[in-house]
Parts: C-alpha cells; sequence; structure tokens
C-alpha cells in the first residue's frame, strides 16, 4: 500500500495591510491639525497687519479734539469749551475709548458753563503708560491738570460710572475746591474688598492680534454710542479710537483697582454741605440689583441733596442731553454760589 502523498505546504499569508490602515486615520488627524493651526496663524497675522496698518491710517487722520497737558505723572489731554458760568469739570466711565467725544451732546447743551473734559491716562489721547491707578493717584493726576490750567477757583465735578467715584474722591481730598458734585448714572462707593486683582494680557493680546477690531466691525454697536446727538465723523472717530486703547496698560491696571478703589473712597467722608446731585438711568435700575435704593441711601448723608431718574442707559449723556443740561443748570442755580 503506498503511503499517502504529504500535505501540500500552507500558503504563506498575504501581506498584511492593517498597521497602515490603522496609522492612516492618527496620520490624517496630524496633517489637518496643523493645516488648521497654518491657516489660523496666517489669519492672525493678517489680521495684526490689518489692524496696525488702519490704526497708523485712522491716527494720521482723526486730529486730537482737545489740548495735551503735561503734569509730573505724563501728558493729560484735555476738551476745554469755555463758556460764562461755573467752572464743570467731567470725568469719564472706565473704558470710555474717547471721553472728549463721548461727552460732546452733553457738553453742547453746556454752553452756560465753563466745561472741562479731563481724559485720565489711558483714555483718549492722553498717554497710556502711567502710574498705579490708584483712587489717590487718580484724584492728584486730576489736581494736577487743573492746576496746570490754572483753575484757582471750586469747581463742579461731573462724573459718570467710575467717574463718580473719583468725583467723590476728590471732593473728600481737596474739599476747599469743590462746590458741588453731580453723578451722571455713578457708581456708589461701596466696601468690598482692598485686594487687587491679578493683571489681564488678554485684552492687550486680542488688540495686538486685531481681534478686537474685526469684532467690531461686525458688530458695529459694540462700541458706536446709540441715539441721533453724534455726528457720522464722530462715531468713526470713537470707533477708531476703542480699537486703539482697548486693553491698553492703564485700562488694564485701572480695572483690576476698582474694587479697592471704592473701598478706599467710601471711608472718605464728604462735607455734609456739599451739594450733590445724581441722574439715574432706568436701564440700570431694571438691571442691577439695589442701584436705586444705594444712591438713594448715599444722598441721606448730604444736606442737600437731589436725585432724578430718566429713561434710557448707563451712558445717558447720549440719548439725554438735554433733559440733563437742564436739570443740571436748575440745580447748580438754586444750590451752587456763584
Amino acid at each position: 500500500m503506498s503511503p499517502a502523498p504529504a500535505p501540500a505546504p500552507a500558503p504563506a499569508p498575504a501581506p498584511s495591510t492593517d498597521a497602515p490602515a490603522r496609522r492612516r486615520p492618527w496620520r490624517t488627524r496630524a496633517i489637518a491639525a496643523a493645516t488648521v493651526s497654518a491657516i489660523i496663524a496666517a489669519l492672525l497675522a493678517v489680521s495684526s497687519a490689518t489692524h496696525a496698518i488702519a490704526t497708523a491710517g485712522e491716527r494720521a487722520r482723526f486730529e486730537n479734539y482737545g489740548e495735551s497737558i503735561r503734569i509730573e505723572a505724563g501728558r493729560v489731554n484735555v476738551v476745554h469749551v469755555p463758556g460764562p458760568g461755573s467752572t464743570l469739570v467731567l470725568l469719564s466711565g472706565y473704558g470710555t475709548p474717547a471721553p472728549g467725544l463721548d461727552f460732546r451732546p452733553l457738553v453742547r447743551e453746556l454752553s452756560a458753563f465753563n466745561v472741562m473734559v479731563i481724559e485720565g491716562f489711558g483714555y483718549g489721547y492722553s498717554d497710556v503708560d502711567a502710574r498705579p491707578r490708584t483712587a489717590e493717584n487718580i484724584t492728584d493726576e486730576v489736581h494736577d491738570v487743573l492746576d496746570a490750567l490754572g483753575v484757582d477757583e471750586p469747581v463742579i465735578l461731573v462724573g459718570h460710572s467710575a467717574g463718580g467715584l473719583y468725583a467723590r474722591s476728590y471732593a473728600a481730598t481737596y474739599p476747599d475746591e469743590v462746590s458741588a458734585i453731580i453723578g451722571l448714572d455713578p457708581m456708589v462707593a461701596t466696601v468690598s474688598s482692598d485686594e487687587i486683582g491679578a493683571p489681564s494680557r488678554v485684552e492687550s493680546m486680542v488688540n495686538t492680534l486685531g481681534l478686537h477690531r474685526l469684532v467690531t466691525n461686525l458688530i458695529p454697536d459694540l462700541v458706536q454710542p446709540t441715539g441721533s446727538a453724534f455726528t457720522d465723523d464722530e462715531r468713526r472717530q470713537i470707533a477708531a479710537m476703542a480699537a486703539w486703547s482697548y486693553g491698553n496698560p492703564a485700562l488694564s491696571d485701572e480695572w483690576m483697582r476698582l474694587a479697592a478703589n471704592s473701598t478706599h473712597i467710601a471711608a472718605q467722608p464728604l462735607a455734609r454741605d456739599l451739594p450733590m446731585l445724581q441722574l439715574i438711568a432706568t436701564h440700570s435700575i431694571d438691571t442691577i440689583p439695589g442701584w436705586l435704593e444705594n444712591h438713594e441711601a448715599e444722598l441721606q448723608a448730604q444736606d442737600v441733596a437731589q436725585l432724578e431718574v430718566l429713561e434710557g442707559g448707563h451712558y445717558l449723556h447720549w440719548t439725554d442731553a438735554p433733559a440733563m443740561a437742564r436739570i443740571i443748570t436748575d440745580f447748580v442755580a438754586a444750590h451752587v454760589s456763584s
């Protein structure tokens, strides 16, 4: 019986393609991620360059609407609109990019007064590098500016938002140099914290990359004032200056000190006979808990105090300037000596 034939050798296994197939998605994802990163980097470079070119062009096109005043701490921009009456010194709210333009609707209505708008460091055409933005430094800088301008009579301080805090600080520090305080939806000095926050570099980076300009070009209402009291040129300049100033060193430092500044100012008593007028916005009352009650409580400490509620948003002077000017004029006539 013949032996059974030997089994045929098993065929050699086909080359496996599983390993490369498994690696291919990882490589694809890596290539896609690198491509996206390169595109983003290129877009940011274009955005940054566009922002730098636009800023240079705007700075050349738009003229300073005020006068640069040299004090020991640096250069401060001041808008002075002379008038026959008492001197009103206007102080802007935090982050207002161009106070000299921002207050213009109200300034136009206050022609009976000698009006000055002081743009603090970080604002408008003032220097953006400054000493720490403590209440004491801000107060002394306003005093130095008025001294440099030769103002030697008591002034009426008009503060919007955070400017209301600094008006209080000035009146407490230099009581003989202030004849009244007028708040435009002002912040109330409250005790919260003496802690100073950590400085943020995010806003500065966002601005350097041109992202702030990009967003505000897409949504102009983020920086454009509401109402019809501004000319087209004023609106364009405000928008441009918002792109220049966003996240600058002075503003960043002031923001992280706001709570500590408020706490410090709350501890400074005002003279009881100092007249005080506050114009409060309905929108702030509706959206900020205790806004009206806190202002009413603050006024109780003054012998002469008046509170008026006006329909509108936090920037009342954008839309309610004529009514505000009438109230201010009547209040000054009734309670402030010439």
